[in-house]
């Protein structure tokens, strides 16, 4: 498995959405999310921003370029700062 496929699927399941679920929301197939999870193929750059904001990540982490945990802290600190 890639990692971008690899970041997809974890951040597919801490949505709770199924690859039928998301290919519907991005209007491509459930097999399309199955190859880009598996490591055969790789999104389509079109795709990146969509599925960054299907999945309330930024591209960079899709990408790989920002480690999960990090944004998930900025997040939290976002919120508690809002709240504040």
């Amino acid at each position: 498995m890639n990692n971008i496929g690899k970041r997809i699927k974890e951040l597919r399941k801490k949505k709770d959405l199924t690859q039928e679920k998301l290919a519907d929301m991005l209007g491509i197939t459930y097999k399309a999310v199955s190859k880009w999870e598996c490591g055969m193929t790789t999104p389509d750059i079109s795709m990146i921003v969509p599925l960054a904001r299907l999945l309330c990540v930024s591209t960079d982490e899709i990408l790989g370029l920002v480690p999960i945990e990090k944004d998930e802290r900025k997040a939290y600190f976002d919120t508690e700062y809002h709240q504040f």
